[in-house]
């Protein structure tokens, strides 16, 4: 895995970018902003009039885009969208190289970059870890995937779209699942803080009230407990005297309980229960909450 750093923008190359969407036009101002010749497409023709105004160039046809530029950055919304909008124009990009960054499954990306191999295309999947305001950016992070010589190769052009481009190896599936770890993080983290808001406001606090406790308790509780529970994880060692599922088991059965009382839903803690209710029934009683990966993995 290699990191890179956007300290410069020194390839100026021809680019094509494919979708216009507000994360597609991101990607293209940025392309433009840093001097590339800047092709763009999109089926509504009217959202590319501000970008050809600062300098990109628009066509009306799929096969036409492709041929102006040696690379194409596709943004679309579905894997199955840009299939169908490259799936007539093999010809055209024979020898060319398709940096996708559209969102879908591991198993999208792996399909898609077979169909590129079988046509002589060289191909990268990538996936972006910024909202559209954050495209160029120092905090903007994309991850790519795919044979190491075609990001190396390109490394440079993907420079303005982010201030860290990570390499995470040829499994082009890979930037998908990293995509969607931290989509779960993000989503279970903040379903959380959600969940908790809903049970203070049933005593009259206000979320704005209850934050800065949520803040401290993140900060010097759970964070520092995420690079611990990864040695663990990986040193397979789970046997803990602090915080053991045993002990968790009895604190979130008064989480569901009460969640309940109050009506507040509780399938979101109901679920975390049942898992580690599951390791402390097959005899992991004594080790700690970094366990209930193995959980995760049986499905």
């Amino acid at each position: 895995m290699s990191n890179t750093s956007n300290t410069s923008n020194t390839n100026q190359g021809p680019v094509t970018v494919l979708g216009l969407g507000m994360m597609g036009t991101a990607l293209a101002t940025a392309f433009v902003k840093n001097g590339n010749a800047t092709t763009v497409w999109n089926r509504s023709a009217g959202k590319a009039d501000a970008l050809v105004e600062q300098g990109a160039v628009f066509t009306a046809g799929i096969r036409q885009a492709i041929e102006a530029s040696p690379v194409i950055v596709a943004c679309v919304s579905t894997y199955e969208v840009l299939n169908e909008l490259i799936g007539g124009a093999a010809a055209e990009l024979k020898g060319k190289t398709i940096v996708n960054l559209t969102s879908g499954t591991p198993e999208d990306a792996r399909a898609l970059a077979g169909w590129a191999e079988q046509h002589g295309v060289r191909y990268l999947d990538g996936t972006i870890m910024a909202v559209p305001q954050m495209i160029g950016l120092p905090q903007a992070m994309v991850f790519y995937a795919g044979a190491q010589e075609v990001f190396a190769e390109q490394e440079e052009l993907l420079k303005p779209l982010a201030g860290s481009n990570v390499y995470l190896g040829a499994d082009t599936g890979a930037a998908m699942i990293y995509d969607l770890g931290l989509l779960s993080l993000l989503w279970s983290s903040l379903a959380g803080y959600f969940h908790a808001v809903a049970l203070v406001q049933s005593a009259g606090v206000s979320a704005e009230a209850f934050t800065p406790f949520a803040l401290t308790w993140i900060e010097h509780v759970i964070t520092p407990a995420i690079p611990r529970s990864a040695q663990e994880i990986d040193s397979g060692n789970f046997a803990t005297e602090v915080s053991s599922l045993g002990v968790n088991k009895a604190a979130i059965e008064h989480l569901v309980a009460t969640s309940r009382q109050l009506g507040v839903d509780s399938d979101f803690s109901a679920a975390i229960q049942a898992l580690i209710e599951r390791r402390v029934a097959e005899g992991h009683a004594g080790h700690s909450l970094a366990s209930l990966v193995e959980a995760f993995k049986q499905g």
